[in-house]
């Protein structure tokens, strides 16, 4: 329903199938084998998951931001997110539907120059489905652009928006 969108940000990822160039099956496998023992504090519990998944999750700013997800319930870590889900459909999650239909309005695709989500051999099937599209680089950001580059993807952002 593209009358209900204004414009659209697609934030480091295009409309393609990404399994290939994604490493997210081994992360959801590295979060899943985590193993916390009850009773540490916030601080121990977090340097405790950050130690268990550097071996597969080497860039730390990728595992702090994995870590925004683990959460103590009832005294326990757990992780806020389904991780059986995400490892069950992951398949699905990281394929683009198929869509015939090209969404009419401004769209700004913004990647992190040191990511490979935005390619340029993706560029014609983002122009096939945003003809209005711009893509953009924000300078040495990764995948996580927000958290790596923040104030570049504000600017950008806001950018993008019409003024108020």
């Amino acid at each position: 329903q593209p009358d209900l969108v204004e414009r659209l940000i697609s934030v480091d990822i295009s409309p393609v199938s990404t399994t290939p160039v994604s490493e997210f099956s081994a992360y959801v496998s590295a979060m899943k084998s985590v193993k916390i023992p009850d009773g540490l504090s916030r601080s121990a519990a977090r340097q405790l998951a950050d130690d268990q998944l550097r071996p597969v999750v080497q860039l730390p700013q990728l595992r702090q931001f994995l870590l925004t997800n683990l959460v103590e319930m009832e005294g326990r870590y757990v992780w806020r997110v389904n991780l059986e889900a995400i490892s069950n459909h992951l398949a699905d999650i990281m394929n683009f539907p198929v869509f015939h239909k090209p969404y009419p309005g401004p769209a700004l695709f913004l990647g992190g120059s040191n990511s490979p989500y935005i390619s340029s051999k993706d560029y014609p099937e983002i122009q096939r489905l945003f003809p209005k599209a711009h893509v953009q680089y924000i300078e040495g950001a990764g995948h996580i652009v927000h958290q790596d580059k923040f104030e570049e993807f504000i600017a950008a952002v806001l950018n993008f928006l019409p003024p108020p």
